[in-house]
């Protein structure tokens, strides 16, 4: 990743860089424990938002698009699953450009128009395993049931091997930075999420199966930190062990 010693969060910055293809976090820049992160991949003249966001940061969302390419040459969408914190402003894109691609699963798409608009052009995961870029460059999407959504799913850029991940992995904690620092002590941070929101051990652990074939160099969840390389197996590693969800709730029933 190219990450500078001192960094400006209150602009975009890049993570990566191979040839025209750029992966950018976008924000957002906010003091509170589920502080939300923004995503943008770059490939020539094609730009993919990841989790665009709540409406109530989208003009701070905007402006930081901007900053990188005029808003109306965005190309698509990533929805990793529904919740207002991930997918509210959907309907603020669509309403700049009616033509963006809406990237999601067929469990989303059916709860998006309660946002407020309800055609668009939607791209299913489901089906399509991998977005195509023009240059040949691939996204492929790797489903995630019940982490936390049944329809939740993962996004992994095989030109930089980063991967996605929505709420998986997500972090709460009002001492953000960047990139994780200490894995260990992270572990903590994201038992506050994981613990309540995530469903179970199983539904863990069949998507760590997933992916044991992947070159993944870093984790860019849609809260907390982004992990980096050397933390990946270990972030596995935490998914596999587990204990959320119903595994607590009814633990009595073995």
């Amino acid at each position: 990743m190219i990450i500078k010693q001192n960094i400006d969060t209150s602009e975009p910055i890049l993570l990566s860089e191979i040839g025209e293809h750029q992966v950018f976090w976008i924000g957002i820049d906010e003091d509170t424990a589920f502080r939300c992160n923004v995503y943008l991949i770059k490939d020539k003249d094609e730009y993919i938002i990841v989790d665009p966001g709540s409406r109530n940061y989208h003009k701070q969302v905007r402006k930081r698009v901007e900053q990188i390419v005029d808003v109306g040459q965005i190309t698509a969408l990533i929805l990793c699953h529904q919740d207002p914190d991930v997918s509210a402003s959907v309907v603020d894109w669509l309403e700049i450009n009616k033509n963006i691609k809406i990237i999601t699963s067929p469990r989303t798409n059916i709860l998006l128009p309660h946002y407020g608009i309800s055609e668009y052009d939607f791209f299913d995961i489901t089906i399509n395993k991998y977005f195509e870029f023009k240059s040949g460059n691939k996204l492929e999407f790797i489903e995630a049931p019940f982490l936390h959504f049944a329809g939740a799913f993962t996004t992994l850029d095989l030109t930089v091997s980063f991967l996605f991940s929505g709420d998986i992995w997500a972090a709460l904690d009002t001492e953000w930075s960047l990139v994780v620092k200490d894995f260990e002590y992270h572990t903590t941070l994201m038992d506050l999420f994981h613990i309540d929101y995530m469903a179970s051990n199983k539904a863990a652990l069949g998507y760590t199966k997933k992916l044991e074939d992947k070159k993944i160099l870093a984790i860019l969840p849609q809260h907390g930190s982004i992990i980096n390389e050397e933390n990946v197996e270990n972030a596995i590693e935490y998914l596999v062990d587990l204990q959320c969800g119903l595994d607590l709730i009814y633990s009595s029933l073995g």
